[in-house]
């Protein structure tokens, strides 16, 4: 039953949620802790559990990351996109969201968007393309690109959570859903915007702009390239052993029986069942299964496998210090890199945003599971819908997933239809305010991405909208044939 309380406490959380995502980067985690603290103490709410697992595999991905473009391995990635853009020039649209989408999958955030960008405008200004036409759908492609990563904090929080609520799910597994997924969504986006807008020789708005001297040097002038970067061989070093700890990651997460057992020692609510007249208090699973005395005290002994996410953890934080050490990658750098700063304004803001919105659904479990369970049990589906409201709100798919998740799992939602429903975690193009959106616009020295007056009316809006639909219903296919 819905209670005043219960809506007013709502209305607190939205309330956090829209105001740090009007002043965006930190503020959006800090300010949720406003939320929280409001729960907490006016509300006497009982404290949910911060997502402590997904932040610690967050810093070691995100270290890596920015040690990797501190050591300008990551010049030399971007070099390799841009060779491939520039020699095909005319098949940009296509191209463009294409390179985006996989230098976000190989490192994780799709932050490098920033240094490829201006190259797409670059290309498509010289060879009369609008740019509004690859631009918009590369950047919805850098961030799409998140739920297809073996080391972005989504696909890792999915498979703990998952895993947790009886999902048997790895890495390898969830990318063979989202990857040919979300690579179907974009190719679609990519093939509405091939000749959205007027070519620029028809838009007699940008044929006006050329008018103006000022503004046809400002157009036509720049030169934006990597290729006159001289990359190193320490540069070239590091990408390989970036490669190579994420090729360890999924060994691993493929091969698990290669994984390291060690033996853990667990109290049975504080007593265990042990034979007649044994005196230890430690026991085997095998003494358990035919006790007959109860020992206040009494513990059982396991053997358990290394978990996945102290794996990457291991390997991410290994290969950034190998980085160090051997290709001359300066740790100062990276702090003041871009990768690494976005990466713990994520922490930040799935630390604050996961935290409220456990602390939020975990005192009302029952009655959502009352106002949902029959809608979420009759269309399954329909939790996607959920997923994307949710994100347009909240600027972190991974923050959506740890938030949301164990909710849908809590609701009766089966694991595989969350697999297959994974691409709708990405809603915060929506509302234009996601900085590779921002910094897009400012990128296209033509004007023709936009942001419109009506705020809604922007460049993101359709290529973002086809993306998530599409690789929402075939991840959503694809997921159904799998299991």
């Amino acid at each position: 039953m819905i209670t005043a309380s219960m809506i007013i406490e709502l209305l607190i959380v939205l309330l956090a949620l829209y105001v740090g995502s009007c002043y965006g980067s930190l503020a959006l985690g800090a300010i949720s802790g406003i939320g929280l603290a409001i729960l907490v103490f006016a509300f006497g709410m009982k404290p949910g559990s911060p997502p402590t697992d997904v932040i610690y595999i967050i810093i070691a991905a995100v270290t890596c990351a920015g040690i990797l473009q501190a050591s300008g391995g990551m010049d030399w990635l971007i070099q390799v996109a841009e060779r491939l853009l520039r020699r095909h020039p005319d098949r940009i649209t296509f191209l463009a969201p294409l390179c985006t989408f996989f230098l976000t999958v190989l490192v994780g955030t799709g932050h490098v968007v920033y240094t490829l960008m201006p190259i797409i405008v670059d290309i498509a200004i010289k060879k009369g393309i609008r740019p509004e036409r690859p631009c918009g759908v590369a950047s919805i492609a850098s961030q799409v690109g998140i739920t297809c990563s073996p080391i972005a904090a989504a696909v890792v929080a999915f498979v703990t959570i998952s895993n947790a609520n009886g999902f048997d799910i790895t890495i390898p597994r969830v990318l063979m859903v989202t990857i040919p997924a979300c690579f179907c969504g974009l190719m679609a986006a990519a093939a509405a915007s091939y000749h959205r807008g007027l070519d620029l020789d028809k838009d007699p708005e940008f044929q006006r702009k050329l008018q103006d001297p000022a503004q046809y040097a400002y157009i036509y002038g720049g030169n934006a390239t990597t290729l006159d970067k001289k990359v190193s061989k320490e540069a070239k070093r590091a990408v390989y052993i970036f490669f190579g700890a994420l090729a360890v990651i999924v060994f691993f997460a493929i091969f698990q029986n290669f994984l390291p057992t060690y033996e853990s020692v667990k109290a049975i609510d504080g007593a265990g069942n042990i034979a007649v007249g044994t005196s230890v208090t430690t026991i085997t699973p095998s003494q358990l299964a035919t006790a007959k005395l109860v020992v206040p005290g009494a513990t059982v002994a396991t053997t358990v496998k290394l978990k996945m996410n102290l794996v990457i953890q291991i390997v991410m934080i290994s290969a950034a210090a190998l980085m160090i050490i051997f290709c001359k990658a300066s740790p100062k750098k990276a702090v003041g890199g871009a990768v690494w700063q976005s990466g713990m304004v994520a922490v930040v803001a799935i630390y604050g945003i996961a935290w409220l919105a456990d602390t939020y659904f975990s005192n009302y479990l029952d009655e959502m599971q009352v106002m949902l369970g029959d809608i979420v049990a009759k269309y399954n589906w329909s939790i996607a819908i959920v997923f994307f409201l949710v994100s347009v709100l909240i600027n972190s798919q991974g923050a959506v997933v740890v938030a949301m998740l164990p909710l849908a799992y809590k609701l009766g939602i089966p694991g595989p239809v969350l697999l297959g429903v994974l691409p709708s975690v990405y809603g915060y193009f929506f509302i234009p305010n996601y900085p590779s959106d921002i910094a897009t616009v400012n990128f296209d020295r033509t004007g023709t991405t936009v942001i419109g007056k009506y705020l809604l009316n922007h460049s993101f809006m359709m290529p973002g909208l086809i993306s998530v639909f599409v690789s929402t219903i075939i991840a959503y296919l694809i997921s159904m044939a799998l299991y």
